[in-house]
């Protein structure tokens, strides 16, 4: 505790929130409250760890290398599984409790492990849209990106998150706990104490949201102008599906929809964060914070489910049911990406695997 209080706010007028109360690890929900954030929580983080650790289990299993689409769906399942397991029980237990049990330094860890594996999931998913870009924007460099580019991506995403996730430990921002009691997650209200501050939380703000969400809108959005000012353009960049023009677009379309559900997560929480960063004292109630906290920790869960239902879509789409009755033996299991598998033609044995 000693050490939290020899930040910059002991240089100014500003006195961070947990230090107003006499205990900042006290919860200032209900206990009801505080019991149902628990079971809410316990039930995303259960459907999250399941689902992203059958992502996780396929993979293992496969004996061939894997594509660089079905890396990056890896690389981001790895992300969401181990923001699940690392955040999600010391959530539940305090909830249950009514107050934070792990101290500062469990505070410290339970701040740092939410922000490095949500800052490597939207990392992820803004590479992904830079490749759906290339593959459908600019066709010669879609056709060069190979393996060992996915390697580098992923080498620079886990970079990128670890940099930004250590900086808060190592001197320029911090962890502290969140109002209501039981969460920590990083110090928004440095903004308010010194101009170091003020950086720390614009610095985390452009890199790790504002800047990954808009390469992203940019990526997508460049991609529908394309598609729509040249559908005969987009059947012909990728030999591999030219019986099939269509399908690289709903898959594209699938990429849109689980980085706008990672938004659709975060972005409540970061409007939150900014307006307690430089907003008055108090300016948002409790029980309001409570609410995009909570929806930002589900977020983790929704991809596994959207891997699941498109796969089902395309499992039990017409062309696929005619391959049905022409091969007898189909693989048992597969990882779940953004892709899908049709035949060329009837009389073809050869199978299309269409990456993201």
């Amino acid at each position: 505790m000693a050490g939290m209080t020899n930040e910059t706010w002991t240089h100014s007028s500003y006195v961070p929130h947990y230090l107003l109360r006499g205990d900042p690890f006290a919860s200032r929900l209900s206990k009801e409250a505080d019991i149902v954030a628990a079971f809410y929580i316990c039930i995303i983080g259960i459907m999250s760890a399941t689902g992203n650790g059958y992502v996780l289990y396929m993979t293992i299993k496969r004996k061939t290398k894997l594509k660089p689409p079905e890396l990056m769906t890896l690389n981001l399942a790895i992300f969401d599984f181990g923001i699940s397991v690392t955040g999600k029980p010391f959530f539940i237990v305090s909830s249950f409790s009514h107050r934070w049990l792990f101290g500062w330094d469990g505070c410290q860890f339970y701040g740092w492990a939410g922000f490095f594996f949500g800052c490597g999931s939207l990392t992820t998913m803004t590479m992904v849209s830079l490749d759906r870009y290339f593959k459908i924007c600019h066709l010669r460099y879609g056709t060069w990106l190979k393996r060992h580019h996915a390697f580098l991506c992923l080498v620079f995403v886990w970079l990128y998150a670890g940099f930004w996730a250590t900086m808060p430990l190592i001197g320029w921002g911090s962890y502290a706990p969140e109002p209501f009691g039981t969460s920590c997650t990083l110090n928004w209200w440095l903004a308010q104490s010194s101009v170091s501050g003020q950086s720390f939380v614009m610095s985390i703000l452009f890199f790790c949201l504002v800047l990954p969400t808009g390469i992203m809108v940019f990526s997508y959005v460049r991609i529908i102008c394309k598609v729509k000012s040249s559908a005969k353009e987009i059947s012909h960049f990728d030999a591999r599906i030219n019986h099939s023009p269509n399908l690289e677009i709903k898959l594209t379309k699938v990429a849109m929809l689980i980085c706008a559900g990672f938004l659709i997560a975060w972005i409540p929480y970061a409007v939150v964060s900014v307006v307690s960063a430089f907003g008055e004292p108090d300016s948002v109630p409790i029980p309001v914070s409570v609410i995009p906290t909570l929806l930002a920790k589900s977020s983790a869960m929704y991809n596994p489910i959207i891997y699941q239902l498109v796969d089902l879509k395309n499992s039990c789409s017409p062309s696929c049911f005619k391959v049905l009755g022409k091969r007898r033996h189909f693989p048992k299991s597969r990882l779940y990406t953004i892709s899908g598998s049709l035949k060329d033609t009837p009389a073809s044995p050869k199978e299309a695997q269409v990456e993201m």
